[in-house]
């Protein structure tokens, strides 16, 4: 009788299910990936056991399969307790991750690499993400813990909102054919009875010493047209959930595709390339080969060749059991020895056998070798995540941690000291030397900038000044210059500077609003009246400065509308324009020879440089330093007669905030523990 199937435990026909092994081994490549534990190998056995011989060479392969798994294995139970702990919901972990349409073989595919039987049946079978954790133990009898966290809803109390908690539901078990009623009860209870889906995660762990070390996810089937009790939008649903796992690059995406159809018009290889276009992180597995179409198979072959959609992964071809082979009760350890007479026998795909591109065995070896370089690859990446996690989480906590004193004096204390460390940090903003995000000062010099570059396209539009001094031409005689066009001219120049003036001072108002709530957030996050209470001031104080800035602004423009400067200002500016030398002593001559167009954008580029500097200078001082200081002032009026026990009130989440800031502070502290040994 043969063993059941597994990575470890299939001793009798390794090398006829994967002949490659044999070369591997000869060729000195096993050496490196010895050294590297990137793949597992099963162990081999002679037929012939009274051959001393062939006894060597069974004890040297189990030799090699133990330092096999003593490296690989480590790796693989690393990542399962990193999820254990729910490292996940920090961080993505490298995983396998299995998608497929409907009905493509994907059940039959995982039933082969874990020997149990999963749910089976037409439509949405897996409805809720399963994490299979494979785990080979030797020496003891099959055994599987499943494991999955319903929701359990509250009663409503009077006046009350319904809750609900989630508690961990474990279920151990030791007969393999109870999987599946023991997976369909938990898809019952997490995404409801009938054919709807969750995002919720099952995890089966199955210990036995003939399966192969390996972790995957299995995720529902994708389902093209809804049946009867699913909702429209069901295959949406279903690609949400598939897209939210194989998007991340720390997942190999497994696909899964029969090969009796055309593998371009495959919706899961189509989503695969979408996240993965190069397919440097897609497997791809082609099954039912015993369906396809005689005169099609040099096309198939083609595709596991990576001819037809290459693969930086490739593709294997495997055959499990079918429908008819389930009725017929064909166990699985047999369906996998029909497995691989297929195909010797076969006249296209025997080629595939050498290339260990064909058999469940060659997919298991292959999907764990995969795995474990991929969680090689990973793991500095995710330790640097793990610090950084670490050390944000540990500032979040010391924002929450404490809080106000029982006692009314230490309580007022407390809240002193909390707003002079507003006042601080206020001040150190408007000062440029707190950055909790972005750098304030930074975008102010961006918006200024705008305003300079505004300012100076409108330099060179005095080319209709002749016609302008045509239009509005007196009683003086041709020759005489005309003081009143000069000034209309520029008046209207002036003018057009009005809006954009006003909508820098609106953009500052915004940024500077943004920073100022920053720094609330920073330091009343807990105190939500005295957040509320001090949003509030901000808000009427700038309101206040803006209109002050506006006045000014004005003002600004009405003083701008005199046309004024002093002569040698002027001069010297009109000189630089008409490359001209100029004193006040030639300017009679001086102004004969020059044009309108000259001294128009002579005073112009005076304009701008006073222009340029005031109106940053006026919306840094009024909307600024001024807020600042108001604000600074008002804030500490708060002590005087303050009702202190509402000021310093804690919103009821931040007991729960700093709850949940503990327990991730735990499991990140499990997870750099764990990663310690292997960084």
């Amino acid at each position: 009788m043969l063993k059941q199937l597994g990575c470890h435990g299939m001793n009798n026909f390794t090398q006829l299910a994967c002949p490659n092994f044999k070369k591997i081994s000869s060729s000195g490549t096993m050496n490196n990936m010895l050294t590297s534990g990137s793949f597992s190998s099963p162990s081999q056995s002679s037929a012939h056991d009274d051959d001393p011989s062939q006894n060597e060479s069974h004890n040297m392969m189990g030799e090699v399969h133990s330092h096999l798994e003593e490296n690989i294995r480590p790796y693989i139970d690393l990542i399962d307790s990193l999820r254990s702990v729910g490292i996940q919901k920090d961080l993505a972990l490298p995983t396998i991750v299995v998608i497929g349409d409907q009905s493509s073989g994907k059940s039959s595919v995982l039933e082969a690499l874990s020997g149990v039987a999963l749910p089976r049946g037409k439509g949405i079978v897996t409805r809720c993400p399963l994490e299979l954790r494979l785990k080979k133990v030797t020496g003891v009898n099959w055994k599987a813990v499943l494991t999955y966290w319903p929701v359990k809803a509250g009663k409503q109390a009077s006046g009350q909102a319904a809750w609900s908690t989630r508690n961990e539901k474990k279920l151990e078990f030791e007969d393999p054919s109870s999987v599946e009623r023991h997976v369909a009860t938990a898809q019952n209870e997490l995404a409801g009875k009938g054919v709807g889906i969750s995002d919720d995660l099952i995890t089966l762990e199955v210990m036995s010493p003939d399966v192969c070390d390996l972790t995957l996810i299995d995720l529902p089937g994708i389902a093209r047209v809804p049946l009867k009790g699913q909702p429209e939008d069901i295959g949406e649903q279903i690609k949400r959930l598939i897209i939210k796992f194989i998007e991340k690059q720390e997942t190999i995406n497994l696909v899964v595709v029969p090969c009796n159809i055309d593998i371009a018009t495959t919706e899961a290889l189509k989503m695969a390339q979408e996240v993965d276009p190069e397919g440097k992180r897609t497997v791809a597995i082609l099954t039912k080969p015993d369906l396809i179409d005689k005169g099609t198979e040099k096309s198939v072959l083609a595709v596991v060749q990576n001819k037809v959609i290459p693969l930086r992964k490739g593709y294997i071809m495997v055959k499990c059991r079918g429908q008819q082979q389930i009725d017929d009760h064909i166990p699985l350890e047999a369906a996998t020895q029909i497995e691989r007479e297929f195909f010797q026998n076969h006249d296209y795909f025997r080629c595939l056998l050498k290339k260990d591109k064909a058999t469940i065995k060659c997919l298991a070896i292959k999907l764990t070798q995969e795995l474990v370089d991929h969680i090689k690859k990973f793991l500095p990446q995710l330790d640097e995540k793990i610090k950084k996690h670490l050390w944000d989480t540990r500032n979040e906590l010391k924002e929450c941690e404490g809080g106000p004193p029982q006692d009314p004096k230490g309580a007022k204390q407390f809240l002193t000291q909390t707003l002079k460390r507003f006042n601080d940090q206020i001040n150190s903003l408007s000062s440029g030397e707190l950055i909790l995000k972005e750098n304030l000062f930074a975008q102010l010099r961006a918006e200024f900038k705008k305003w300079n570059d505004h300012l100076n396209r409108l330099k060179t539009s005095f080319s209709n000044s002749k016609a302008v001094s045509q239009k509005n031409r007196g009683r003086e005689l041709p020759g005489f210059s005309n003081y009143k066009v000069f000034e209309t001219v520029l008046q209207k120049h002036v003018a057009k500077l009005n809006k954009p003036a006003n909508d820098l001072l609106s953009s500052m108002k915004d940024i500077i609003l943004e920073h100022l709530l920053d720094v609330v957030n920073h330091c009343f996050r807990n105190y939500s009246v005295l957040k509320n209470i001090t949003v509030s001031k901000i808000n009427n104080i700038l309101s206040g400065q803006q209109e002050k800035a506006e006045q000014r602004i004005l003002e600004q423009f009405e003083m701008e509308n005199l046309i004024y400067t002093q002569d040698p200002i002027f001069l010297k500016i009109l000189s630089e324009i008409t490359n001209e030398r100029c004193s006040e002593e030639q300017l009679p001559m001086f102004d004969k020879k020059c044009k309108y167009s000259h001294m128009l954008e002579a005073h112009y580029e005076i304009v701008v440089q006073r222009m340029a500097d005031q109106l940053p200078m006026m919306i840094s001082l009024f909307m600024l330093k001024e807020t600042a200081e108001v604000l600074s002032t008002d804030i500490l009026g708060l002590l005087d007669g303050a009702n202190v026990s509402e000021l310093l009130f804690e919103d009821s989440d931040v007991s729960k905030r700093r709850k949940d800031l503990r327990v991730r502070l735990d499991r990140l502290s499990a997870a750099q523990a764990a990663l310690t040994e292997f960084i």
